[in-house]
């Protein structure tokens, strides 16, 4: 049996796959109505978490951050069944992650940390990206399990805390092309370029597949070999700048500008511009 504690859109989704796999599932939420809701698709709703989890092997969690999960799995421990299984697939903290693997291992119960990139669509249709690192025959033995909710389980190794990082880097990078197409917008809406313009743009340009380019690029140290020259990747954005200088304002372009005018500054201006990165290398 499974208990599921967090019902959000992520979390309530999750629970109605495993539903209409034939699966028994306990639920809890702290607001008790949007636990109870799911109890019209075969679930079992607790009021209590620690009733929730009673009986179960596996017990998942998709809940905020660090404190409520430390929260809920303290409250939700005196119903621990011997040798449960604890999947975490809340956004945290890499500390986080590996001190509830060391606390929970030191208690005698199994805790993996597994961070999805899916949404509450992927959840419901069992498809996305379920990241996973730490205790290798643990994660051999629940993989088969986490595989049925998402399709793609990848596994980072020995490290507790690499999922966590992998997650946080990848929903920075979600953050970044949301400011960027922001900036974007507000460019277009300065340059009468309409939504429909840039759509058209990109089907044919689509800035996401340099991503593994850029990185070797930037990470190869080959500054010296420029593929855009620092001078003219800071000509351009203050073009950029200089369009929109009204409402709304650019989110990303001047923050990156400031970056890129030190490096000048500092005699860099003929390199790579991806030289701005190689403080943080």
């Amino acid at each position: 049996m499974i208990a599921f504690l967090g019902m959000g859109h992520l979390g309530a989704n999750f629970v109605k796959a495993m539903l209409a796999k034939g699966q028994q599932v306990n639920v809890w939420n702290r607001t008790a109505a949007k636990a109870a809701v799911l109890e019209a698709d075969g679930a079992k709703a607790f009021a209590d978490v620690a009733e929730a989890v009673k009986g179960a092997t596996h017990i998942h969690l998709t809940l905020k951050d660090d404190a409520a999960v430390d929260d809920v799995l303290g409250q939700a421990s005196a119903g621990f069944a011997p040798g449960a299984i604890i999947l975490d697939h809340t956004t945290t903290s890499t500390a986080g992650a590996k001190h509830r693997a060391d606390y929970w291992r030191s208690k005698g119960f199994a805790y993996l940390h597994a961070p999805v990139f899916m949404g509450p669509q992927n959840a419901l249709e069992s498809t996305g990206m379920m990241l996973v690192s730490g205790d290798q025959q643990l994660i051999g033995e629940v993989t088969p399990r986490l595989a049925e909710m998402t399709g793609k389980v990848v596994n980072f190794g020995d490290d507790a805390t690499k999922a966590a990082g992998l997650k946080l880097i990848g929903n920075l990078l979600l953050i970044a092309m949301t400011g960027g197409l922001s900036d974007a917008l507000s460019l277009a809406g300065a340059t009468g370029v309409t939504v429909e313009d840039m759509a058209k743009l990109f089907e044919t340009f689509n800035p996401g597949n340099t991503l593994q380019a850029r990185l070797k690029k930037m990470t190869s140290d080959t500054f010296d070999q420029p593929t855009w020259e620092l001078n003219m990747a800071r000509k351009d954005a203050g073009l950029m700048m200089n369009e929109v200088s009204g409402e709304p304002p650019m989110v990303v372009v001047p923050a990156v500008a400031a970056v890129m005018d030190k490096c000048i500054a500092n005699g860099l201006g003929s390199k790579d511009w991806t030289i701005i990165a190689k403080d943080s290398l």
